[in-house]
Formats: structure tokens, sequence, C-alpha cells
């Protein structure tokens, strides 16, 4: 995982480093990434013309370390002190913009470059508030920004948040301890857990999804916690979409209201219609398992009020739904919104979208990036939703579980063709965790 830290905590990281190591060594560092990532971007250094834009501080030092880093390989370098920046920057195959970055809090204009020239941001395109991701003035759009140390907030919420390009990163052995942070394929590895003491009921999950108006809900949600690892599910509908669908023959149906207590995870809404809140009302009333609400689930009156479910549901709401739930529009900082949400009811709350965020009352966040779009297909939250039920009922805490559960369904959206359907998710998934 990728640490993100705010503005206040990275300073911290970044005082501990140098009373460490000294300014120099994490300057040296620093300019050395840049240039590596350069070189990436260009291909060749020799010859290149590359202009580096520095200001004061220790974002322009870096700057000037990755031109003598560049220069030593070939590349004709111009560095340009942003006092006597010119309006425009022409005839450059690279400009690295080394102007301001954590530390800006003022408008920046940056100076135009030609369509054919590859922008590089040293942490962030410089005219950025780090922690808000509000754009100030004009900033430079990157085609890749070098994150270093951590990430920061403005590189995956806000407006500025676009401006980035491709993210990339560089640790440099700063940052020690996080409470937020980027998924990665290599947590995916935590997935996979099997004992020998396991039987069906170890990771059993219930269901309540699915109607005769929208039975496919149901066998999407049933499939991706199959592939996911649910070993036993207990299916409820609103009618008997057994005759309406092909269910898997693992799955037992169900018309008993009562909370099985054996079940791990209860996985609730999809597919059961704008009317179903009476209904699962009933049948949630009961229940001691983490939840997951989903669809037709998200509403803010079966969200207990009692601290008992602390950190154990799970609501999944895209943009429309969050709006239903709070009442208000989702402002541009989605991160903080959805920090609040969390602190609102006591959810782990995960915001789908091109960039996902998960956050608990406590504030931790987690952040995936994976999906693709092939994955805004009718259903395809059906099938996360099973594979976020799955992953609780196999011993993860709800946060963990909704960050890898979306980081998964990415990944296996990425490996579909462009137009494939839901239905294609959970053989995905099977793959993907077969591999690991």
């Amino acid at each position: 995982m990728i640490p993100i830290l705010a503005t206040s905590q990275m300073r911290d990281a970044d005082a501990l480093a140098v009373k460490s190591h000294g300014t120099d060594a994490l300057v040296a560092a620093a300019g050395t990434a840049v240039g590596l990532e350069a070189q990436a971007m260009l291909g060749s250094c020799y010859g290149s013309r590359v202009a580096v834009l520095v200001g004061p501080g220790l974002n322009g030092s870096d700057g000037r370390t990755a031109a003598a880093w560049l220069q030593s390989r070939g590349a004709k370098v111009d560095v340009i002190e942003t006092a006597v920046q010119p309006r425009e920057l022409n005839g450059f195959h690279l400009v690295i913009d080394a102007a301001f970055g954590l530390g800006c809090s003022r408008p920046y204009d940056a100076p135009k470059v030609s369509g054919e020239t590859l922008v590089l941001a040293v942490d962030l395109p410089s005219g950025v508030e780090a922690d808000s991701g509000e754009v100030l003035g004009h900033p430079m759009a990157a085609d890749v920004t070098l994150a270093l140390g951590a990430l920061k907030p403005a590189h995956v919420s806000g407006p500025a948040a676009a401006l980035c390009g491709q993210l990339r990163f560089a640790g440099l052995g700063i940052v020690t301890h996080f409470d937020d942070g980027l998924i990665e394929d290599g947590d995916l590895g935590a997935l996979v857990r099997r004992e020998t003491e396991d039987h069906k009921w170890t990771h059993a999950i219930q269901v309540l999804a699915g109607s005769t108006m929208m039975p496919g809900a149901a066998d999407l949600v049933v499939r991706g916690a199959l592939a996911a690892g649910a070993s036993m599910i207990r299916l409820t509908s609103r009618g008997d979409v057994a005759e309406l669908t092909d269910l898997p023959a693992e799955v037992v149906r169900s018309d008993d209201p009562a909370f099985e207590k054996r079940s791990r995870c209860v996985v609730a809404g999809p597919g059961l219609g704008v009317d179903a809140t009476p209904w699962l009302r009933e049948r949630l009333v009961d229940v001691s398992a983490p939840v997951v609400l989903d669809a037709d689930g998200l509403d803010r009156s079966l969200i207990p009020s009692e601290t008992s479910h602390e950190r154990r549901w799970v609501l999944t709401p895209h943009e429309g739904e969050f709006v239903r739930l709070t009442g208000e529009p989702l402002p541009a900082n989605h991160l903080e919104a959805v920090r609040s949400l969390a602190r609102a009811t006591g959810c782990v709350v995960l915001l789908k979208g091109a960039t996902t965020l998960i956050a608990d009352r406590d504030g931790r966040v987690r952040v995936v990036r994976s999906g693709t779009p092939t994955l805004a297909t009718a259903g395809s939250g059906d099938v996360l939703s099973g594979v976020i039920g799955a992953t609780i009922a196999r011993g993860h805490d709800p946060l963990e579980a909704a960050a890898l559960a979306a980081h998964l369904h990415g990944r296996a959206g990425a490996t579909l063709p462009v137009y494939a359907s839901a239905s294609d998710i959970p053989l995905a998934i099977s793959e993907i965790i077969g591999a690991l």
C-alpha cells in the first residue's frame, strides 16, 4: 500500500528524515528519482531538450538536481527560475515542473507548452493545494506526476487530480507510519486465506437481493461472492428469482426472514426495488454480523443508531446514491465527503467511481484506482457487493475488505474486453485469485 499523507503529516515525516539523513541526501535522492522518471519518459536523454522550472524551495532543489543528472547523460537542459519564466516554452521535448510543491498556497500561472511537449510534475503540479486539491491560478497539466515520499490527497481527490496525469511514486524511505493509503496489486495476496479446519459455515454469507423485476441482481451478487471465497450462501429474494434466472447450484434459497446466525456477513439491497426498505428492515433487525448495504438497501433509516455496529457495516454508493444518503450535492473534494459520511453513520463508506474512495468512522482512508470503463455496466456493482461480503466473511476488517475487494474488482475488469458484461467479472475474479 502506498502511503497518503496530508501536508502537516508530510512535513513531520520530512523533518524526521532530514534529522536522520540531512537535507542534501534527501534532495539528492529526490532529484535522482525525478531524473530517472524523466529518462523513462524521454526514452533517451542524449540530445533531448529539457526545460526545468524551479522555484525557491526544496521542490526547486529537486529540479536542479534532476537537471544536473540529465545533463550528465547528454540532455540539453535549460534551468528556468519562476521569477523570470517566459509566457511560453517552445522547442522542448520535456518540461519538468519543479516550481512549487507541497507548500503552494497562492495562485501560480504556469508557462504554456506546445501539445507535443511532455510535462513531468515534481510531487504535485505547481499551483495545487495539496490537501484540498484546489486549483490555484493556472497550473500546467502534467503527463506524469512523480509523488515524493507519499501521495497527497490532491493526487486522488479534488479538481487538481485531473491535472496529475499518470501517477508515479518514489518512496525515498521517508515515511514509516501512515493511516491512509492507495491499494496496490501486492496487497491482494492477503485475500487468500484457508485453514485446515475450515467448513462450509466458516465463511458463509447471507444475501438479501433480487426480485421478480430484477432477478439478475441476485445472480450477480452470489456469483461474485462465490468467486471471492464465500463457502456457503443463503439467498432470500422478493419473489422466487430461481424461476427467472439460473442460480448457481451452491446457493441455498430461503424465505425465512430470520437472520442465519452462522453467517459471517450479510449483503443486502441489490435488485430489491425502490420500495424495499420495510422488507429489509424486518430482516436486518436482529443481524449481529457485518452488513454490506448496496443499491436499493442504501436508505439512511436502515442504519442502526447504536454504536454496536461500529466499523461493521459497509455502505457502497455511487455518486447518485451518495447524494440520496446525505441529502446534499457531492462536493469537489470527494475524499472529505466520504470521511464525513463515514463519521456521521459509523459505517465504512465506499464511494464508487473511476477512483474509488473508502473511509471508516475513524477517518482512515483507502483509495483504489484499478477501475476501468469496462466496469461501467449494469450489474457491476452487484458483483462488487458480493465480493465485499465474501471478503469480510473470510476474516477481513470491513475497511480492508472493501478496499481489497474494490481493487480486485477493478483488476478483473481490466482483464476483460471493452464491452464485456457484468456476468463476465466473477470468472475473471476467480482467475486472479487462482493466480495468487
